[in-house]
Parts: C-alpha cells; sequence; structure tokens
C-alpha cells in the first residue's frame, strides 16, 4: 500500500497485531508436532480422529480457501488439496471422506509443510500490504480455527498412541505425583432467582454460537468450586457404577452395554486388586486420585451426578459463575496437556466440563455469511454443550460465554464434570 506521495504506508496497527498473532499461533502448531516422525503423522485411529498430518494441511487449507482464493484472487497451490483438506464445508465442494483420511500418503509431510510455509507467507504479505474488506476477520477466524486443532491434534495423536501395545511417551518424563487426595468441594452459590444475561455481545472475537446476548432465569443453585477428581470416580467404579442401570440415561445405559465400558477411557487394570492406571502423554501411569477425572461422555458424567445427588450444571448457570469468577486453571500453556492435580478452587481449564445443555442456537441467532456459516451453525443438533476449556486448550483462545460441543457419547477429549445443585 502506498500514500499519495508514493511513500509506503504503514500497515494497519490492528492488522500488524493479527499478523503477530498469526505467526505465533502457526508456530504453536509446528511445536506440538516437534520430535514426532512422519509415521506419527499419517495413521488414523478411529473416524472421530484424524490424523495429524491433515490436521497441519486442513488449517492451511482454511487460510487459502476462505481468504487467500475468494478475497485476494490467488490461485491455490494444487486444486487437488482442497478436495483432500476440506473437512465439511458443503459451499466449498466435495471432499476426502473422513474416516478415510488416514489413506492419505501423499502429499507427503515434507510437502504440507512446505505448503504451510508458503501460506503463510501470503497471509503476511496480505496483512502487511493492506487486506481486502473482509479479510482480516476471516483471518482472526483463521486463527481460531487453528487453536482449536491443536487441542485436537493433541486429542488425536494421544488415541493413537493409545492403541500402540509399546505405550509410546509423546511428551518425554512424567512431573512428580503426590498421589494425595484432591481437596474438599466447596460451593459457589447463586442465591437469588432472577434474569441473567449470558451470550457475547461485546467488541472482542467470539464465535457466531456465542451470540447474541440475551436474558435467562436461574433459579437459586450452586456450582462446585472444582472438578470431580478421580478419587471421587473411584468410589463410583468401586459401589458398581457401570453396572447399576439406575444410575444412567436409557442412551447412556445402550452406550455402556454396546461398548463395555467399565471406566473411563484410557483407564484400565490388570486384576480386582490392584490399582487403575491410565494411558496420558507420558505412556501408562497410576491414576492420580487427586486430578480431575478426564475422558468421559455426557452420560458417564450425568450418571455419576446422579449417583453423587447432584446434578449437571446448565451451561447459562456455569456462565454465570464465571463471569463474575472468571477462568483460572490450567491450559496448554504450561505444557502438561494433562490435568494437574486440584489444589483447591478452580474454573476453567483442566478438564471441559459437561452441562446438561443441549447444543442449540440462542435467540436471534445468525450464521455467518458466506462458507463461514458452516463453521457451527448446522451442527445444533444431537449434541450437548462443554464449558470452560481443558489443559490442551490454549488460554487466550478461551473466554466464559465459549461453547464447545460434541456428541453424547464421545469421550477422546479431555472432558470430565463439575457438579451442581438446587437451592
Amino acid at each position: 500500500m502506498t500514500a499519495a506521495d508514493g511513500r509506503p504506508e504503514a500497515p494497519d496497527p490492528d492488522a500488524t497485531v493479527l499478523a503477530e498473532r498469526f505467526r505465533a499461533i502457526r508456530a504453536a502448531t509446528l511445536a506440538l508436532v516437534a520430535g514426532l516422525d512422519a509415521e506419527d503423522l499419517v495413521p488414523q485411529s478411529m473416524p472421530d480422529a484424524s490424523p495429524g498430518k491433515w490436521h497441519l494441511a486442513h488449517t492451511t487449507w482454511f487460510f487459502e480457501a476462505m481468504v487467500l482464493v475468494p478475497l485476494a484472487g490467488q490461485a491455490p497451490a494444487d486444486r487437488r488439496w482442497h478436495y483432500l483438506f476440506n473437512s465439511y464445508y458443503e459451499a466449498l465442494g466435495p471432499r476426502q471422506p473422513r474416516p478415510q483420511r488416514g489413506l492419505l500418503t501423499r502429499p507427503s509431510l515434507a510437502e504440507v509443510l512446505a505448503w504451510r510455509a508458503e501460506v503463510e507467507d501470503r497471509i503476511l504479505a496480505l496483512l502487511t500490504s493492506g487486506p481486502p474488506p473482509g479479510a482480516a476477520e476471516l483471518v482472526a477466524l483463521g486463527c481460531q480455527h487453528e487453536q482449536q486443532h491443536q487441542e485436537l491434534l493433541v486429542t488425536d495423536l494421544k488415541h493413537l498412541f493409545s492403541h500402540n501395545l509399546a505405550a509410546p511417551a509423546w511428551r518425554g518424563r512424567a512431573p512428580p505425583s503426590g498421589m494425595r487426595p484432591a481437596p474438599a468441594t466447596g460451593w459457589h452459590r447463586h442465591d437469588q432467582a432472577g434474569p441473567v444475561a449470558i451470550g457475547e455481545d461485546g467488541g472482542g472475537f467470539a464465535f457466531d454460537n456465542e451470540r447474541p446476548r440475551h436474558t435467562v432465569w436461574l433459579r437459586p443453585f450452586a456450582l462446585a468450586d472444582r472438578p470431580v477428581s478421580n478419587g471421587e470416580y473411584l468410589a463410583f467404579l468401586a459401589d458398581g457404577g457401570y453396572q447399576e442401570p439406575a444410575h444412567w440415561l436409557a442412551d447412556g445405559w445402550a452406550a455402556v452395554q454396546a461398548g463395555g465400558w467399565q471406566a473411563p477411557l484410557y483407564w484400565r487394570r490388570e486384576a480386582a486388586d490392584v490399582p487403575w492406571r491410565q494411558f496420558t502423554v507420558w505412556g501408562w501411569r497410576d491414576v492420580d486420585p487427586a486430578e480431575p477425572v478426564c475422558h468421559l461422555s455426557f452420560y458417564e458424567a450425568d450418571a455419576y451426578a446422579r449417583w453423587a445427588g447432584a446434578r449437571l450444571p446448565t451451561e447459562a448457570e456455569w456462565e454465570a459463575v464465571a463471569s463474575r469468577r472468571g477462568l483460572d486453571g490450567g491450559f496448554a500453556d504450561n505444557g502438561r496437556l494433562h490435568p494437574a492435580p486440584l489444589h483447591g478452587p478452580s474454573l476453567g481449564g483442566e478438564v471441559w466440563e459437561w452441562t446438561a445443555s443441549a447444543y442449540a442456537p440462542y435467540p436471534g441467532f445468525r450464521p455467518l455469511p458466506g462458507a463461514a456459516g458452516e463453521y457451527n451453525g448446522k451442527f445444533m443438533s444431537g449434541q450437548m454443550v462443554l464449558r470452560g476449556g481443558s489443559c490442551a486448550s490454549p488460554r487466550d483462545h478461551l473466554r466464559p460465554t465459549y461453547r464447545n460441543f460434541f456428541p453424547p457419547a464421545a469421550r477422546w477429549q479431555f472432558s470430565g464434570l463439575r457438579l451442581a445443585r438446587d437451592l
């Protein structure tokens, strides 16, 4: 961009900040796969999980297909790759079937990494030269999208490595564990019935499913001041929680029977008189009673809450407390990528927390225009809302209004629970 006198204009300050954020997020993605080989990044362990190489390519495809091609008029590096790495955007054409992403041995990892670098250079050049209308907003969306895929990289690689009998340790040596009980649970009280505003309408970034801000009516309730711990969940197991249908929703009990569930995903023990062990990013280790329980389905979270004489919070209840208190748990920024032992009250981080709320549009919801409108809205059926973020979520990606969502039987995410009760 040049001024009237022919001198180069300084880049827009907002575009400069966005460029720095874009650069940092792209580097953080590569840091997650540092030290891994192509053999680690090609296989697909189940249809719901994607190969690491696919995540690296898909997040690059997003910037090329959403920004560079339609808004900057640039040609794609290889048009065939838009078929291979489109996820679910019907408006952008057909795509590789999701269960077959593990078959993509080509393009090679080296080609994908070279494509990433090329697209990064082109996006940065676009931002520094003066982006066309709408480009900055889509780059900002693409940065948030890539942070979501950083978390998926962690969960999908963990699921893949869990199927390897060699029990590979992805993140090196595990930190020491004191194996102490979690602290006693306290409660955040919301004593007054009445209207509460939830949702986002400020000037910062928010996904379309967080808008518009609107009013809900809350009855008096209390929300636990920490997530449920492994030690507490072990008591549910010891009391025959997975053998007693009275605790379970009908669909949940059917999932227990069909899947042979006996404990959270990644838990196992060799005999009834030995401790439970869990698979982690450091390999197999004993279940720490002070850590938040994770890798639960909605059904398991709901069954535990019923057994404990409590319930899951609604997403409005969760947000009402989080808006006052803020998020202060452990996130991906600490590099742990596993829930830390509970030391006291915390809200957000460590594990995503299932709520009792179905994923549905807020009153007055409008999806984004164009292909980006497929990002959230079309999934508002048959899924449940989770809140708070996890040990694999970047901290600056989250806010009290953030709505995550998964099918109720999903277990491979870092998902746990926090209890609520009526007052």
